[in-house]
């Protein structure tokens, strides 16, 4: 794909969804993280869920520690992997206090320290809590990047490193957020609605559907 489509590939997905954002509910750069722990192989909607309830009792690192393990479990059992996320969610919280003074650090190094932190969630954290123009490449973004030629790549960190590189500059800090979307709504795994796509005149997938 040229430059000329890019540009107009994110120019469409601009004029739908102007600002677009994480459909994790949260008010703070903790609550985020740990939203961003949860999520892994759930839908935010289930995530969502729990955090509501969860924050309204355990919304800083140290009311966490207080929390402690069993209510965290209790509350986040509906979500897989739960008894790893609790885990690393509290150690998260024991890190952030000795060694960031209860906040989230801004360095993507600090970040993929923390228990349960990878290159994606560290990504999405510098992009959505800090406004730096990351792009988080989830299996939605790793299709959409690949089945449209906007970046094709074999691994997720290829994918990443060429949407850095191709992404125009003033779409760079939401083309996460228009991509993840696209691919989560329209774009989809198994019968791509290509009738309803707004870039469809762009893509370069093969075989669109009718």
């Amino acid at each position: 794909m040229n430059s000329a489509k890019r540009h107009a590939l994110f120019a469409c997905l601009r004029s739908v969804n102007p600002h677009p954002t994480t459909e994790l509910e949260y008010r703070t750069p903790f609550e985020l993280l740990i939203a961003v722990i949860l999520s892994a192989q759930a839908t935010d909607k289930r995530v969502n869920l729990a955090t509501r309830e969860l924050f309204a009792r355990a919304n800083t690192p140290q009311k966490m520690l207080e929390f402690g393990e069993a209510a965290l479990l209790e509350s986040i059992k509906s979500i897989g992997l739960y008894k790893t996320k609790a885990k690393n969610i509290l150690a998260t919280c024991a890190l952030l206090i000795d060694q960031h003074q209860g906040e989230v650090p801004r360095i993507r190094e600090q970040l993929e320290k923390l228990p349960g932190v990878g290159r994606k969630t560290a990504n999405v954290i510098l992009n959505t809590a800090f406004g730096e123009p990351t792009i988080a490449v989830d299996t939605h973004i790793f299709r959409v990047a690949n089945r449209t030629g906007l970046a094709r790549g074999k691994t997720v960190l290829e994918v990443e490193l060429k949407l850095l590189k191709v992404v125009p500059k003033e779409f760079k800090h939401d083309a996460h957020h228009w991509l993840i979307l696209h691919g989560r709504y329209v774009c989809k795994a198994r019968k791509p609605e290509c009738k309803r796509c707004v870039i469809c005149h762009l893509c370069e997938f093969k075989e669109k559907t009718a």
